[in-house]
């Protein structure tokens, strides 16, 4: 998902073209390397020439959707067809493939069947989608304008990322569209643990709630801290860690369409903040590590998360916190090498 991130905002910054693609049934394309047989499928007629008591079986020849292959070979076939069109795949995400520089350059970004190309020049766009077509099915769906759950819009301001559908049907969902907005993500004044209240009758309810808000934080940093604080208690849920939930939702009932802007104005400077608490956790005596990183005035990555081990000054957990954001640069930076554009 930073890769997504990054290749909006830089699409936004350098006013480049977005398209979309969809590959149709995109694992009946792979290959098989391995020889698999499966069983006669129900309703297909045994040829009367095969001996009374003998089990037919099919070889397949393609992969199919439930084998444990088939993404991989998917995948690979598309990846053999990008780079002999001569696509280089990146290597800090091997779902990234770029091509060209300058003026010609194209970047590829690939999930699954979901394909997005973005470049400055249009007709070099409309080409690639076109020598694609020669390989596999493909739905042509123009510009992008919703991808993998995330809404985006475009004007000559910039580029604007949110997941509001995606929230609204969270809240119709657990009953909360109609409920009263709170004005924070958590109650300031609630200090959970793993002993207060009553354990859950169902936990997986509790479960299913924080999933899906775990795949909303990729478009809302406001509610990282508190998602990530709840997650903790997954294994054995109380009452307190339900309603705090439902604390969350009001929350997000206040502003569903919330998200990210990627200005056009933006600069392309690489800046990363950090902060660290001190044994926060009442029950590990943990410290907790926060970061986001910026391209310009874009957030493209950011993380709450607790440090591994018990600290024995604040000092050492500030370190922590400077060398896990420091492991992101580099890996971002490593990563925009990809983009054949000066990056500072």
């Amino acid at each position: 998902m930073v890769t997504l991130k990054l290749i909006l905002a830089i699409s936004a910054i350098k006013n480049w073209h977005t398209l979309q693609l969809d590959i149709n049934n995109a694992f009946l394309n792979g290959d098989l390397n391995e020889e698999v047989y499966m069983t006669i499928p129900p309703g297909l007629l045994i040829p009367p020439f095969l001996n009374a008591g003998t089990q037919p079986v099919c070889k397949l020849h393609k992969s199919l959707y439930g084998l444990r292959q088939s993404s991989r070979q998917s995948h690979t076939k598309l990846t053999e067809a990008l780079l002999h069109d001569g696509f280089t795949q990146c290597k800090a995400d091997y779902t990234l493939f770029t091509k060209g520089k300058e003026t010609s350059f194209i970047a590829l970004l690939v999930y699954v069947d979901d394909i997005i190309i973005t470049g400055p020049d249009l007709h070099q766009l409309h080409q690639i989608q076109q020598t694609l077509h020669t390989h596999f099915k493909l739905k042509a769906l123009g510009p992008l304008k919703y991808f993998l759950g995330f809404e985006i819009a475009r004007s000559s301001a910039g580029l604007f990322l949110s997941q509001r559908q995606y929230t609204l049907q969270l809240l119709q969902d657990t009953g909360y569209l109609g409920s009263k907005p709170a004005a924070t993500p958590m109650d300031p004044r609630a200090k959970l643990d793993s002993t207060s209240g009553q354990p859950l009758h169902d936990p997986s309810q509790f479960r299913r709630l924080i999933g899906c808000l775990l795949y909303l934080t990729l478009s809302r940093p406001d509610i990282t801290f508190v998602v990530h604080y709840l997650s903790q208690f997954m294994s054995a849920p109380r009452t307190p860690h339900l309603q705090a939930t439902h604390h969350l939702l009001r929350y997000l009932k206040s502003k569903p369409g919330q998200g990210l802007l990627y200005p056009s104005s933006s600069s392309l400077n690489l800046r990363a903040f950090s902060d660290s608490d001190w044994a926060s956790c009442p029950i590990t005596r943990r410290s907790t590590t926060g970061f986001c990183v910026f391209l310009g005035d874009c957030l493209i990555s950011w993380r709450s998360k607790k440090q591994p081990t018990i600290l024995k000054s604040s000092a050492e957990a500030e370190y922590r916190a400077l060398a896990a954001t420091a492991s992101e640069i580099t890996w971002l930076q490593y990563f925009l090498d990809a983009f054949c554009y000066p990056v500072n």
